[in-house]
């Protein structure tokens, strides 16, 4: 990684795209700290290794630096400092995880993770440091050891999403492609006849890579990207639900592509619900570390009550505060709990004044963020409440991020790497972007044109006969577009049935009688989302530029077709605007259906996963569970 520099652009047009004869071409989409640790493999190689770089694509959807990995807070946690080591963080990993990840994944994480952090610190990125130079670090629920450094107090990610865009920037290989909206990958049967054709099929590798089609947000073009490695980066899809710590482009975008395009999929059951969101307005994050330093929670009678559920109080694993306040809530008519940081004050003998310059020193967005709704937090409790926050499941991967489909990588919260689990250990995602990121550009580098992926079996801690069934991948067929489906439909009426489907049937708390109907309604959703999406760029996309040669794929949706009626002129604004949310909302009800799906199946509670009917952890589902579309 190089080190930081002032600030220029390498922003490539539409159509301007590298060419290097015989060096395939290898494209990421979506640059959050994933995106841009894969784009920045490719882009300097591993020299120890003697592997050069060379030129990728990197794609976003809006700016480069709007991702999940901006809207960050609490920090990275990593095994850098002299009373820890990456085996002690690999344990805390695993015991959040409930049984369900892959311990080479982990060892992987925390070790390579540990690595890029020390990566970044040598490249100049703005990590807090004591007045002495060495580094400021948090405790954050269910770690055993302070290891979360931290940047801007609370402001990690954007930090870190500036800081390396920019190296990004001033990497000469980069090629950056702002404002382009992932519609579909372009696929092809592999050849029956090539080389590795068998080893291919015995690793159910039918597929392999062709492209992308992307919709240009500013002038409403289609265009068809030739690429031989294509590496999905696209972070989660809290939108799903009504209340979420997620930014607006957090839409599942590349996991719902890669789904379309019959890519593996896992443990999309599993939905993190950060259990302190502020209970007004956006529904601010209010960061784990603040519970970390002290902060507690109460009910609305005053209350104390997480000492009464789990020995670690409010620094239990998320799942276990977020479903007691969710309970609480219930218990109190759906209000808000109470998240009283005025204990940290009692913590530290600090006097109001002294507390309210802590709270804007260690924390400095939130304090803006709550003063700016009315509260004064140094005084007096604030309204919290769950809200989802990340997905532990996601496109399945091997242990270098290939997926199923030959070429296609993928990485950070759109990826199932095996590190997560059924519960995400506080922290982990920035680092797990960065470790599997450049393990994405690595392998993109590295691998043949046979290369397919070699993934690590799916059993957890009661492997049996009946187990291994559960590991086998199950078909979900998609059912068709609605040809009936209302052309007048506004994309935000639907995303608002969307999100009130997921939070009412696949929310904090689940169970049949929830999760039939929202599995009913979803597939509705995804007959008229699909119509929907398709009319949508059929009124605004121009006539297709196609970037060299592309094939489409054969089960390629018809949104992705060639619109029937070209138009001369540019769409207007809010029409394009409309047809993303369209394809955002297509995007969300497929990915919400085969969530709800996998959620019905598993008849047990498990980290995030939690059924009120089957409310006991069943060892013989102690194992992830693959869907792929049929």
């Amino acid at each position: 990684m190089t080190s930081l520099t002032p600030n220029n652009t390498n922003t490539t047009p539409f159509g301007k795209t590298p060419d290097t004869p015989g060096e395939p071409t290898i494209a990421v989409i979506g640059a959050g700290i994933a995106g841009l640790s894969a784009a920045l493999a490719v882009a300097n190689g591993d020299p120890d290794a003697g592997l050069p770089g060379q030129d990728v694509v990197l794609i976003t959807k809006t700016d480069l630096v709007e991702s999940n990995t901006y809207h960050a807070q609490g920090g990275i946690a990593a095994a850098i400092f002299p009373d820890d080591d990456p085996k002690l963080h690999a344990q805390d990993t695993l015991a959040a995880g409930a049984g369900l990840c892959e311990p080479k994944a982990v060892d992987i994480l925390t070790r390579e993770g540990a690595e890029q952090v020390r990566r970044l610190i040598a490249a100049g990125v703005r990590f807090d440091k004591h007045p002495d130079g060495t580094l400021l670090r948090g405790l954050e629920a269910a770690h055993s050891r302070s290891r979360v450094v931290h940047a801007g107090g609370d402001a990690t990610g954007k930090i870190v999403e500036l800081d390396v865009s920019a190296i990004a920037r001033n990497t000469p290989h980069i090629h950056i492609i702002e404002h382009a909206f992932v519609v579909d990958l372009v696929t092809e049967p592999i050849d029956a006849h090539s080389p590795a054709a068998s080893e291919a099929q015995a690793a159910g590798v039918t597929r392999v890579i062709r492209g992308i089609r992307l919709f240009d947000t500013t002038t409403g073009e289609l265009h068809t990207l030739a690429a031989d490695r294509v590496i999905l980066a696209t972070g989660g899809a809290g939108r799903l639900y009504p209340y979420t710590t997620n930014p607006q482009v957090a839409t599942g975008d590349g996991l719902a592509a890669a789904w379309r395009a019959g890519a593996q999929v896992a443990d999309l059951e599993f939905y993190q619900f950060h259990p302190t969101a502020l209970g007004v307005g956006e529904h601010f994050l209010i960061s784990e570390a603040v519970r970390g330093e002290g902060a507690i929670l109460l009910n609305e009678r005053g209350e104390r009550y997480m000492t009464a559920i789990d020995p670690r109080a409010e620094l239990a694993p998320r799942d276990v505060v977020a479903r007691e306040n969710f309970r609480q809530m219930m218990a109190q008519g759906g209000r808000p709990v109470l998240l009283d940081a005025t204990a940290i004050g009692r913590k530290m003998g600090l006097d109001q004044a002294g507390l309210a310059a802590f709270l804007a020193h260690r924390f400095p967005t939130i304090d803006a963020y709550t003063r700016s709704m009315g509260f004064d937090w140094s005084r007096e409790p604030i309204p919290v409440t769950p809200a989802a926050h990340y997905w532990m499941g996601g496109i399945r991967t091997d242990l270098w991020a290939r997926t199923s489909i030959r070429g296609l990588y993928a990485a950070g919260e759109c990826a199932r790497t095996g590190v997560q689990g059924a519960n995400r250990l506080a922290s982990n995602s920035l680092l797990e972007g960065l470790a599997y990121g450049r393990r994405a550009g690595l392998a993109a580098l590295r691998d043949s044109e046979d290369t397919v992926w070699n993934p690590q079996p799916l059993l957890g801690s009661a492997a049996n006969a009946q187990t291994r069934e559960i590991t086998e991948p199950q078909t979900l067929a998609m059912p068709s577009p609605d040809t009936q489906a209302e052309p007048s439909a506004k994309p935000t009426d639907v995303r608002d049935t969307i999100e009130q489907a997921m939070w009412h049937g696949v929310g904090v708390l689940r169970d049949a009688d929830g999760l039939s109907p929202a599995q009913s309604r979803l597939t509705g959703l995804v007959e008229q989302t699909q119509a929907l999406a398709q009319a949508a760029l059929s009124k605004v996309a121009k006539t297709p530029r196609t970037d060299a040669t592309a094939t489409a794929t054969d089960d390629t949706t018809a949104a992705t077709t060639t619109p029937a009626t070209a138009t001369a002129s540019a769409p207007a604004p809010g029409d394009i605007a409309d047809t993303v949310t369209a394809l955002e909302n297509r995007n969300l009800a497929a990915i919400g259906l085969v969530a709800a799906t996998a959620a019905l199946a598993r008849t047990e509670s498990r980290g995030a996963h939690a059924r009120t009917d089957f409310p006991d952890t069943d060892s013989v589902q102690a194992c992830s569970r693959p869907f792929i579309r049929g």
